[in-house]
């Protein structure tokens, strides 16, 4: 996949650059600036040839990542690219997926439609915040290749000393990376589970308490908001008599208060991938989207 040249949107510079050496690429930066009325100007900074693959994460700033992203994807088509692909390793607005109440924009469904009109052939994300949906076909028309970063946190753990780790999923959502991380590594893993105590109470607490005593725990999430969950977890697994705590995760958002909340919650480390970039983001998923394009 020489023929590729990779454009790096304004919020995933860093990542992209690793991908077009991975991939063997040319780099092609957007220039980003605004005028005195607020609108954004942007520019393309070199010839994108005939194959073009396209870096922005969502985050921050999702609705204006969002429409740069649009915004360069249809200049590239207007320049003669055939085959555009998108790599979108955090894509926003996944959350919102359901009329919750009458009313609400359903903002996963809205977002796919204005990414599949965008005339894309393929778009690569990680990790896509999917609940009520079971895979990305059922919100796009476009190709979608949802690809994990779990075994890369897993691995990462071991690399970062954790002994005799057992994988946790802070909740029941977040069993399918907490699932692919143990099996990367070939260890057990437990999820977090709600116990109605009362009408008014809730209590959280592992499936398998037992399993992380003297043990590292590696919590291994696909996002952290505000921290709330993942805090109460550290709590929990430490009370359980777990030895360390780590946190990995593959979008570390990191809003409110989040890293106070994990940090005096007992965490040991957290760690988080390079889909959304923050001085946290030790773990690139480049290889694996490199891999995925070809190279």
């Amino acid at each position: 996949m020489a023929a590729f040249r990779v454009v790096a949107c304004s919020n995933s510079y860093l990542l992209a650059s690793r991908l077009a050496e991975k991939l063997g690429a040319p780099l092609i930066p957007v220039e980003r600036r605004w005028f005195p009325d607020g609108e954004l100007y942007l520019r393309i900074r070199g010839e994108p040839g005939r194959d073009a693959v396209v870096v922005q994460s969502l985050w921050p700033r999702p609705s204006e990542a969002l429409l740069e992203l649009l915004m360069v994807a249809g200049t590239l088509r207007e320049k003669g690219v055939d085959r555009l692909v998108a790599v979108v390793p955090y894509m926003a607005y996944m959350r919102q997926d359901s009329e919750f109440n009458p009313g609400e924009v359903v903002s996963a469904r809205r977002v796919a439609t204005l990414l599949d009109a965008a005339g894309f052939d393929l778009i690569v994300t990680v990790d896509m915040h999917l609940h009520r949906f079971s895979s990305p076909a059922e919100l796009f028309k476009t190709p979608v290749a949802n690809l994990t970063a779990a075994p890369l946190l897993a691995r990462e753990a071991l690399m970062m000393g954790a002994e005799n780790p057992v994988i946790v999923g802070p909740d029941e959502e977040a069993e399918q990376w907490a699932r692919a991380a143990a099996e990367a590594v070939g260890t057990e893993y437990t999820v977090f589970e709600k116990h109605r105590i009362s009408p008014d109470e809730v209590e959280v607490r592992p499936r398998d308490p037992g399993v992380v005593k003297g043990r590292d725990a590696v919590i291994v999430d696909d996002i952290i908001s505000t921290g709330g969950t993942v805090a109460r977890a550290a709590r929990r697994l430490l009370e359980a008599g777990a030895r360390r705590v780590y946190v990995a995760v593959t979008h570390a958002l990191l809003v409110q208060g989040a890293l106070a909340k994990i940090h005096s919650s007992g965490v040991a480390s957290l760690y988080a991938t390079d889909t959304v970039e923050t001085p946290f983001s030790t773990v690139t998923v480049s290889g694996m989207l490199a891999e995925k394009l070809g190279g």
